[in-house]
């Protein structure tokens, strides 16, 4: 599940030492994940290198900026203002007024551009979501509750008066909890799902939620800043990196399989749920 963090967050990370000139900032924001910064840093450095050869950029034409807090990523996002970003869905919806924020490319996993959520319980102990009311509930993706309430439940529940939260950075850390009864539930996103097979947990699970499709979230751009030429030489850089010899490596290590070219209409029903809610 430590793969999955850096998926996201260590995408177009890398140092900052021997920048080219006016090297352009991309924030990078990873609500709730446990990454280290500096391994984040000494990993992907390799994979924006191969972003800037196949885009044809010159070396060391982007530097980044991480952060695992949703605070901190709004904050990074007014002061710099950046052309890229790397958010989460959540993020994205909230900004994309305020910076002008257009998808620009998806990452393609097992086959899909897309994922569900899913509120894990002990087994045969509670029926539905609506036995959780009052209950105990954890996860990583807490650190973005309004997602969780407009996006995922699709409005129908309100994640801070519904339960009784206790955000974690680690997932494997939450479903053991679940595990021992320490908690009555979690929420799992998809690749946190299908790593349970792999955890030996004594207690059996089982999902009492499972949530529609929801789109992953990759690179989105300042539509103000940069032009449709720039938005689209990003898009074809990254959609070409797992077909490069050296990115093709990078991609297996972290499960990508492949990008895409960002389709904004599929993004357009989790537009509708956010401002619905708002």
């Amino acid at each position: 599940m430590r793969k999955t963090c850096l998926i996201i967050a260590g995408l177009l990370v890398s140092f900052t030492a021997n920048a080219a000139p006016n090297p352009e900032m991309i924030v990078v924001c990873y609500p709730g994940g446990l990454v280290n910064a500096k391994d984040a840093n000494e990993a992907m450095s390799s994979m924006l290198r191969v972003v800037e050869r196949v885009g044809q950029w010159q070396e060391n034409s982007f530097i980044s900026l991480f952060t695992a807090k949703a605070d901190e990523c709004r904050q990074r996002m007014a002061e710099k203002r950046p052309k890229f970003a790397i958010t989460s869905l959540g993020l994205y919806l909230e900004l994309r007024g305020q910076h002008n924020l257009v998808p620009v490319v998806q990452p393609k996993i097992k086959g899909l551009t897309h994922e569900r959520y899913r509120v894990m319980v002990q087994k045969d102990k509670y029926k539905s979501l609506d036995d959780l009311k009052g209950k105990t509930l954890g996860g990583t993706v807490l650190e973005e509750p309004s997602y969780i309430g407009k996006i995922v439940f699709a409005g129908k529940y309100d994640p801070a008066s519904f339960f009784v939260l206790k955000k974690s950075n680690q997932a494997i850390r939450a479903l053991r909890a679940l595990d021992k009864g320490e908690l009555d539930a979690v929420i799992l996103n998809e690749q946190q799902f299908g790593g349970l097979g792999s955890l030996h947990l004594q207690t059996p699970l089982e999902a009492v939620f499972t949530s529609e499709e929801i789109p992953l979230m990759g690179v989105v751009a300042n539509s103000a800043t940069t032009t449709a030429e720039e938005r689209a030489r990003f898009s074809k850089a990254l959609e070409g990196m797992c077909a490069d010899a050296e990115g093709k490596k990078l991609c297996e290590l972290f499960g990508v399989e492949a990008f895409a070219a960002a389709d904004p209409v599929v993004f357009e029903p989790m537009v509708k749920l956010w401002d619905k809610g708002s």
